[in-house]
């Protein structure tokens, strides 16, 4: 069984004379155990469908879908409540901005002890009170704050970015959750300290058996550690398959940039056929193009772009393109 299953899935943003639609029609299947990399611009939409899946878009969006279903269950159809009980449970979100996210009145040990599942710990309350500060202690060092004392007892507002990063990882690592959405988790952490936290996601995921779903504008930096990659531009899907088949064969013209604008993905081609950077940049919500959004920026444009493209599956490796490059296969 799929851990998510979503088809078709639409986001809208209602505004008083027209809706926008900031993400058009995409298609996510997660398994158990799957590591896959979301990536695409800054405004492309990652962010959106990560708050989508998790539930915690304000009533200006609207979420629309064929389906969306969680480990069988079409949670869209069930009630607010309900859905989000579910989702609480089992999916855990690392979010961009984590200073906004943690609450200035709590230290950071109250933060991760909210987070914490009670019923794994046991005898009486002094002992339970004891266990849950030995959690907090193995969950900051998890993420690599190795003075945990002094960061548990901290405010949000005396910590730096970066901290309060790996105080969200840990907040969301003491959930247990079955799918951990990371979006950007490492923006704001130096080289060293981001593989660490790479390193981390990925042990989670092969001993853990924790799906992972991480978010990047970088194509290089997550391409080493996911198995599967789906690109993202203007609010659609436009390529998806195992890591391997974006870099060494990627069919849309996007993906192409892409890659050859990553200096260590550029040994998979040869120099004839690198791309060039598409010219302009990624519109706006209020002027996106009709069809193939990627159509005014495309070098193999054509009048069959301005309807848009149905996503098409060449062993295994789906691409969203009415002209997809297959030279490579």
């Amino acid at each position: 069984m799929n851990l998510l299953d979503i088809k078709n899935l639409s986001i809208e943003l209602t505004g008083h004379n027209e809706n926008i639609v900031a993400v058009d029609r995409v298609s996510l299947v997660l398994k158990d155990g799957d590591f896959r990399g979301l990536v695409g611009e800054s405004g492309s939409g990652k962010s959106i469908l990560a708050q989508a899946i998790i539930g915690v878009l304000d009533d200006k969006w609207h979420v629309s879908a064929d389906r969306f279903h969680w480990q069988g269950i079409d949670i869209l159809r069930l009630p607010i409540e309900e859905r989000q009980q579910i989702i609480n449970r089992d999916v855990a979100m690392i979010f961009q901005e984590p200073i906004s996210c943690l609450d200035p009145t709590n230290t950071i040990a109250e933060e991760i002890e909210e987070a914490l599942d009670n019923s794994q710990f046991s005898g009486f309350f002094w002992q339970r009170a004891a266990q849950r500060k030995e959690e907090i202690a193995r969950l900051l060092h998890k993420v690599g704050i190795k003075n945990h004392q002094n960061c548990a007892k901290s405010y949000p507002h005396q910590l730096n970015n970066a901290l309060c990063q790996r105080v969200m990882i840990a907040i969301a690592l003491a959930k247990k959750p079955k799918l951990l959405i990371a979006d950007e988790p490492t923006a704001s952490m130096e080289a060293v300290n981001q593989n660490q936290i790479f390193r981390l996601l990925a042990s989670l995921n092969q001993l853990k058996n924790m799906s992972v779903l991480l978010i990047s504008h970088e194509l290089e930096k997550i391409s080493y550690w996911t198995k599967y990659l789906t690109v993202m531009y203007s609010g659609q899907f436009v390529e998806a398959g195992t890591t391997t088949q974006i870099l060494k064969s990627p069919f849309h013209p996007y993906t192409r940039a892409l890659v050859a604008s990553t200096p260590t993905a550029r040994k998979h081609f040869e120099k004839k056929q690198l791309l060039e950077t598409l010219p302009g940049s990624i519109p706006s919500l209020s002027h996106l193009p009709t069809g193939c959004r990627l159509g005014p920026r495309c070098p193999n444009a054509q009048k069959t772009c301005v309807k848009a493209p149905t996503l098409e599956s060449y062993q295994g490796h789906q691409v969203s393109c009415h002209f997809p490059h297959r030279g490579n296969k």
